[in-house]
């Protein structure tokens, strides 16, 4: 049977039901075609049921149908294909365009001319769909490579980070006893260096008995001087608040630091020169004297730690008195030594006297001159030299400013050491006035006296809120729990509060002391506080004050219901039972308003209280349950009335105000309004045209 369609017939065109790659036979909706004749029926029953047919041998010049381009061609040009047109698009064009080439071709089913290009269309997709799965899976392998480099990427990026994470170095606190007690250790070779290296430049016996001792003592002393400088530049200082730890940053602060430039001069080796002119010359080494910093930091330290900070400053003037001292003697032996021992009468004395040639005698002579002659006290021999004279009168004027600024220090620190008993007198003095005066008697008089010497003799003179004010909040909060809130958690109304809660009662608590005798309530009095027993006893005692019901004793307390002012109570704020100090009692007093001011922002906690105060009145018999359940109290809702009018005064006195202010106001503006409406009546029409007529001109 001839071929329908062959080359010579038609040019070699692709079939108008042939698919385009990855394109689904079914989506182009051959197998809708009704064949005709028997091979058309044939061919699709084939279709149907996916069997392959025998490929027909197409001429060599006709175009292949099998692609043979590589996968990844077909999939570029699917992706740009399918970018440009959709899939029905794609279906109408095929048909279309090669049904014009092969008008037969549409409608002839044959098996043999036709199945040809449809069996290498299945074929291409069945190749397709074996080189898909290969695809996915070079395409998987890329990503695992891509993971597994991610990966190392990661790890590579964490080593990095590791490495540029700065190591942890030590660093020093300036706030830990650690760094202070490292400053006592570098204030010891300090003050060796500031008083014995004048003391050897000056007394070559000294320095030349005891060589073997200086040595040790000196490099020591160097080698401290050296691991000082290492901390001083791994020192901690705060940067907005924080501890700067970074080890450059520490270094570059210490360098710019102006005690860097004194700690390199007293670390340069001028030791050295000793090799040339001897080592009993132990002045090349006052360069060692700059660090003398390190020992007032520890001074100043020692003062803040100290518990007796007025007598270590006395002791620190007097060591400083000394120094001075020490330091004028031994410049005074080395002038003598200098101009010629006993060559007149301002000079030390010969030392070929043996009373005036031992060591001790020549160090002492030395310091009782300097002291005469700095204190002007005494009388020293007159000086004959000028150079004598000149080393004379600058001894007086270092004395006069150095002990006039030293001895007004002193007097202001004895006065300040006084300052707390001399205000107490003041107060004393003053209330003894005012009695004297008022003719109180003799009894009371001497009862508040006793008074204020308890008072004085336990320490409890000071006022908490004076000593604490210039605390900020968070500190006196923090000393204030730490020193009444166990106190107050005793108080069975108060146990189990919100933390806030006891922390704002804390600072409202006040001290208060009674003497002996002293009643701190008697029954029917109206309660505005409630009391803790901090020390003493106090005894509940009858309306003669002598029959003792019962005594309460440290940890105590009182008056915590009538503070409340629980509604239906049958003692209302009064007060039950009469209370009376037997010795002298400390106690902490919490008054009504504090305890309300501090509820107003917990009002949880005031029901949770007013409902532990009922329980209690309630376990006592002492509530009236009917009062209580009879809803609002009348004298509630008076204040509550009364309340309400005030704020309305108040509200009608500024609304008034504000009607004068408009009423003054609109006049004015009415008086505006008249004063211009008089003024435009009198214009002329004259005047009018020359006003037109200037506006024209410009």
């Amino acid at each position: 049977m001839p071929q329908i369609c062959t080359e010579q017939s038609y040019p070699s065109q692709r079939s108008a039901f042939t698919p385009e790659p990855d394109v689904e036979w079914i989506q182009r909706g051959d197998s809708d075609q009704q064949g005709y004749g028997l091979m058309g029926r044939i061919s699709q029953f084939i279709l149907k049921f996916g069997r392959t047919s025998t490929e027909c041998q197409v001429s060599e010049r006709s175009a292949a149908v099998r692609i043979t381009a590589r996968p990844e061609d077909i999939r570029e040009q699917e992706e740009a294909w399918w970018s440009d047109i959709g899939l029905d698009q794609l279906r109408y064009r095929n048909f279309n365009n090669n049904a014009g080439h092969w008008p037969l071709a549409t409608l002839n089913m044959n098996n043999c001319n036709n199945t040809d290009d449809k069996k290498d269309d299945r074929e291409i997709k069945k190749d397709d769909k074996k080189e898909e799965p290969k695809k996915d899976e070079k395409k998987d392998e890329p990503k695992k490579d891509e993971k597994k480099d991610d990966k190392k990427d990661d790890k590579k990026d964490d080593k990095k980070k590791e490495e540029e994470k700065p190591k942890e170095v030590w660093i020093m606190d300036p706030a830990t006893d650690l760094y202070y007690h490292w400053l006592t250790i570098v204030a010891v070779p300090a003050f060796y260096n500031l008083m014995m290296l004048v003391t050897r430049s000056c007394f070559n016996e000294l320095q030349d008995d005891f060589t073997i001792l200086w040595i040790v003592l000196d490099y020591s002393s160097d080698v401290i001087y050296y691991l000082d400088t290492f901390v001083r530049s791994r020192t901690g200082f705060l940067e907005q608040g924080l501890l700067v730890k970074d080890s450059k940053k520490l270094r570059e602060h210490y360098k710019k630091s102006p005690q860097f430039r004194f700690d390199m001069i007293s670390m340069i080796p001028t030791d050295l020169l000793m090799l040339k002119v001897g080592y009993n010359n132990p002045e090349l080494r006052f360069n060692r004297l700059f660090k003398m910093a390190r020992l007032f930091e520890y001074f100043d330290r020692t003062e803040t730690r100290t518990n007796f900070p007025n007598i270590f400053r006395i002791s620190n003037l007097v060591l400083y008195i000394l120094i001075i001292i020490h330091w004028n003697g031994c410049i005074f032996f080395a002038i003598s030594k200098t101009i010629g021992f006993g060559s007149d009468t301002w000079v030390y004395p010969n030392i070929s006297d043996p009373d005036f040639g031992r060591l001790s005698r020549k160090y002492i002579y030395c310091l009782y001159w300097s002291t005469l002659t700095l204190t002007t006290i005494g009388e020293t021999p007159p000086p004959v030299r000028d150079v004598e004279y000149l080393f004379v009168v600058a001894d007086f004027l270092i004395g006069v400013l150095i002990f006039a600024t030293i001895v007004g220090n002193v007097g202001a620190m004895i006065s300040n050491m006084n300052a707390s008993r001399a205000e107490f007198q003041a107060k004393i003095d003053s209330i003894k006035q005012y009695m004297q005066f008022r003719k109180v008697t003799k009894d009371l008089e001497a009862r508040v006296v006793k008074w204020f010497d308890y008072l004085w003799t336990e320490q409890k003179t000071c006022d908490e809120k004076e000593v604490l004010k210039n605390l900020p909040d968070k500190l006196k909060a923090e000393i204030a729990i730490n020193v009444h809130l166990e106190t107050l958690r005793k108080v069975r109304i108060f146990q189990d509060c919100e933390a806030g809660l006891l922390v704002e009662l804390v600072l409202k608590l006040q001290p208060q002391v009674f003497s002996p005798g002293d009643y701190i309530c008697k029954k029917g009095d109206i309660g505005r506080e409630m009391y803790i027993i901090k020390e003493g006893k106090l005894a509940v005692v009858a309306d003669d004050g002598v029959t003792q019901f019962v005594v309460l004793s440290d940890g105590a307390y009182f008056g915590e219901i009538s503070i409340l002012g629980i509604k239906g109570s049958k003692a209302g704020n009064r007060r039950t039972a009469n209370i009376r100090s037997v010795g002298y009692s400390d106690l902490f007093a919490l008054s009504k308003d504090d305890l309300m001011e501090a509820l107003t922002e917990y009002p949880e906690a005031k029901k949770a209280l007013e409902e532990k105060g009922r329980a209690i009145l309630m376990k006592d018999n002492l509530i009236d349950e009917a009062a209580a359940n009879a809803g609002a109290d009348p004298k509630d809702l008076e204040e509550k009335v009364s309340t309400l009018e005030t704020n309305l005064e108040v509200m009608q006195t500024k609304f008034s105000r504000l009607m004068v202010d408009w009423t003054s106001n609109q006049n004015k503006i009415k008086q505006l309004i008249a004063n211009m409406e008089a003024r435009v009546k009198t214009l002329r029409e004259e005047d009018l045209s020359e006003v037109m007529e200037d506006k024209k001109d410009k």
